[in-house]
């Protein structure tokens, strides 16, 4: 079962501890409040939920094993255009028909998932016979497969799954290959879909949806446009920091979250200027595993709630959102908790010996937008397309997403409508 909203309140899932709020900081408290961090931390409740994964250059050559082993012998293989045109799902395809499978391809599938093209991946998937689903590209495509895979196992519409933990029914083994370093969706038990009616993301949370394999291979992020690279690697930086900072975060979830921090703060840059530069790229595929499995555990924030609403508004890259958003979630969240900021900007390579929590939480949200800049993401969101009007909408919708169950710092409409306008 998943950390649902009630048992981040809580404490976890048991009845008997009396569990009390320590509202200054966001920390979970036991029924002993003692004077060391430690103790208390390693009293809560840990949950920890990863699949298998297989990490390295040329760890593709595996995929054939992988579905053989979770007893495929019809893949369903989920990719897009551009994996087909740099030839990772062919090869992807020559893989899996080495170890005896029969593998089908879907790749209808654009940026931002739609509800109707996972209808449509359904549809196919069903009449193609297929049993395991493997997913080669970023997070739209995993998303995606898992959607397929949702429906394939619980029926209904894809959008009658969202929120925690409606996903009630098996569904068909996935294994997952990512091709972007941040999005975190091949170890993650999120999918988020675009509802074309309401014009938002959905996000579908549920430890049915944590793949079976993940298979990392950094060779793969080579042929990702310098965009997508940023808005990547600023969506691992986005779930590390929010993963660390999130009310349901663990001493599990806070090794890797920070360890994610110093690797992307060292590398993103560096895979833009020389993106040939393969030890670049390797770190930066195993910051987005660290991040993804930080995140996955600890769910996430403010950041990630107000992203998927631009996103679902106008189509606009994930990361790139984050990255003009995060700066400013940082500084809100950092106005009741600083505290927990410190560990993070020492992560990142600031000075925190002697310095006060909030000036160290200031000055990490400087240095993530100081490398937004350098990575060439927008300033504001209105260069993304939001205007004024869409403020109201934008924030209602918001205050409904299940990201913001764990924002570490109880947040309002007027909270949610300030922000987005101070991003503008």
């Amino acid at each position: 079962m998943s950390l649902t909203s009630e048992e981040v309140v809580t404490g976890g899932n048991d009845p008997s501890a009396d569990w009390s709020r320590d509202e200054h900081q966001g920390e979970l408290l036991g029924p002993q409040r003692t004077s060391t961090a430690a103790v208390r931390e390693s009293a809560r409740l840990a949950k920890f939920h990863v699949p298998e994964i297989v990490f390295g250059p040329g760890s593709l050559t595996e995929l054939g094993h992988c579905g053989l082993r979770l007893g495929g012998r019809r893949p369903f293989l989920v990719t897009d255009p551009g994996l087909m045109a740099a030839g990772w799902a062919d090869e992807a395809v020559a893989h899996l028909r080495r170890a005896g499978l029969r593998p089908v391809v879907w790749s209808d599938i654009t940026p931002n998932p739609k509800d109707h093209e996972v209808q449509g991946g359904y549809e196919r998937y069903v009449e193609s016979g297929c049993d395991v689903i493997v997913g080669v590209g970023g997070g739209s495509v995993i998303d995606a497969a898992k959607g397929v895979a949702i429906l394939s196992g619980n029926g209904g519409r894809i959008l009658d799954y969202e929120g925690v933990d409606r996903v009630v029914q098996p569904i068909p083994p996935t294994v997952m290959v990512p091709s972007t370093s941040g999005t975190g969706a091949d170890v993650s038990q999120f999918a988020v879909i675009t509802d074309t009616t309401a014009h938002i993301k959905i996000t579908i949370v549920s430890r049915t949806l944590v793949p079976d394999i993940s298979v990392i291979d950094p060779r793969l992020l080579t042929t990702m446009p310098p965009w997508l690279n940023a808005a990547t690697g600023l969506d691992a930086l986005t779930h590390a920091i929010e993963a660390f900072v999130s009310r349901a975060h663990n001493p599990l979830t806070d090794m890797h979250a920070l360890h994610a921090v110093e690797l992307i703060m060292g590398n993103l840059l560096r895979t833009q200027l020389e993106p040939r530069d393969f030890g670049a790229r390797l770190a930066m595929a195993q910051a987005a595993l660290h991040a993804g499995m930080a995140f996955t555990n600890a769910i996430l924030g403010a950041t990630h709630a107000m992203s998927h609403q631009v996103g679902g508004l106008l189509d606009a890259p994930h990361g790139v959102v984050n990255g003009v958003l995060l700066p400013h979630v940082i500084r809100f969240n950092a106005e009741a908790w600083p505290d927990r900021f410190v560990a993070l900007g020492a992560a990142a390579g600031l000075p925190t010996q002697g310095v006060p929590a909030y000036e160290v939480a200031a000055g990490l949200a400087d240095l993530v937008r100081a490398l937004a800049d350098d990575v060439g993401v927008p300033k504001g969101l209105a260069s993304l397309g939001v205007v004024e009007g869409d403020v109201p909408v934008l924030a209602r919708t918001t205050l409904k997403d299940a990201c913001m169950a764990t924002n570490p710092r109880l947040v309002e409409l007027r909270d949610v409508e300030t922000l987005f306008r101070e991003a503008l």
